[in-house]
């Protein structure tokens, strides 16, 4: 019976990772690397993406943070700079990313379920264009690696949690 238990353990993981594996993507970093690895990996547990706080120089993205549910993650980035703070309305995913690199990061263009566009940055350098392999996902969250500035950014597509902390949006 404890044989039988563990073997459908395993079929269940297995299959719950391989539904897993193809509901998100992730095509590699956009930039050059360099400097400190980050990623909000563990932060998506709170909910989905609901704000995002961009911070750059006259030439660079130089930080980032991302609220997720209503929970502000760590801030990855040079203090500096001028801020600026993007949230999202309820039930409002990302659902495109582009932007611009060279060294480092320059741009960042967000792109909503709802059609808004979003920019930080300069439009100066290497385009790239980032956007979910599968149907019904979204932005889950950024990885990528930073010091002074961005000196790349990945972007990690999947299905999107239900929130447990947002705040009411405005609709």
């Amino acid at each position: 019976m404890l044989t039988l238990l563990c073997v459908c353990f395993l079929l269940g993981s297995t299959a719950a990772s391989s539904v897993q594996s193809r509901l998100s993507s992730f095509a590699g970093e956009h930039g050059a690397g360099g400097g400190t690895a980050f990623s909000f990996s563990s932060e998506q547990l709170n909910g989905p993406i609901t704000g995002i706080r961009i911070r750059v120089n006259p030439s660079h993205v130089i930080g980032i943070q991302i609220q997720y549910g209503g929970i502000w993650g760590p801030y990855y980035g040079n203090p500096s700079g001028t801020l600026s703070e993007i949230l999202l309305y309820r039930g409002e995913n990302i659902t495109q990313v582009s932007g611009k690199v060279a060294s480092y990061v320059n741009e960042l263009v967000f792109v909503t379920s709802r059609g808004r566009i979003l920019k930080f940055g300069q439009p100066s350098g290497n385009s790239f264009n980032d956007f979910p392999l599968f149907e019904g996902t979204a932005l889950r969250y950024v990885s990528g690696r930073y010091s002074s500035v961005l000196h790349s950014i990945g972007f990690h597509w999947g299905v999107q949690p239900s929130c447990y902390h947002c705040k009411e949006g405005t609709e």
